[in-house]
């Protein structure tokens, strides 16, 4: 008696599963990703083989460029509209609602308090352009230590980081130390770049 062929049928694998995992990963990555700010200015730290890192929130952002310019940026909206209100206050600098708005946006800045309000009004792209000549820290009018306190007085539980640049002279950031020293702090970060650590011989 003859065998019977049974007819195979080829397995089919069905995608559409596979497909709707897909978008729902993109659109859940579209939806909770943080992008981050762009700087006032861009710096080119120095390398070390620490592996401490800087918390996301509650930290002051001091950044002293090659050209010796200090910005100051830090972290919440709201930290930094209620920090610009007592700034304004303090040097007698008004600023209109879409002015606070706009600050309370920025990732850092480097322009002095009298200088802000104009520099705020600006477009975005010219913002971006305008030049930034950096808050001044001198001894006879030294307005980072004003922007530091009165962000420590908003925020008790802020960190400080300093994001020098590599080519930065040391003067400066002997200014920005005394300024954070004047305040009684003494512990503060140093933001550098990743290196890899020295093999042992």
């Amino acid at each position: 008696m003859p065998k019977v062929k049974v007819k195979r049928k080829k397995p089919s694998l069905d995608m559409t599963p596979m497909v709707d995992l897909a978008f729902l990963l993109v659109t859940f990555f579209m939806l909770t990703t943080k992008f981050a700010p762009d700087d006032a200015v861009i710096v080119d730290t120095p390398s070390s083989v620490s592996e401490i890192k800087i918390p996301d929130a509650n930290v002051i952002t001091i950044t002293v460029d090659k050209e010796d310019r200090v910005f100051f940026g830090v972290d919440g909206q709201q930290v930094k509209e209620k920090l610009l209100d007592k700034m304004a206050a303090k040097y007698k600098v008004g600023f209109s609602e879409e002015q606070r708005k706009t600050f309370s946006l920025l990732s850092n800045f480097g322009v002095p308090i009298s200088s802000l309000p104009s520099y705020l009004s600006l477009e975005g792209n010219e913002r971006k352009k305008a030049f930034q000549p950096g808050i001044p820290v001198d001894s006879m009018r030294n307005e980072l230590h004003d922007w530091v306190q009165q962000t420590r007085f908003t925020n008790p539980r802020v960190i400080i980081a300093i994001k020098g640049d590599s080519e930065v002279s040391y003067p400066t950031i002997q200014k920005v130390i005394n300024t954070l020293q004047e305040q009684n702090i003494n512990r503060f970060n140093l933001i550098t770049d990743m290196e890899a650590r020295p093999t042992s011989l």
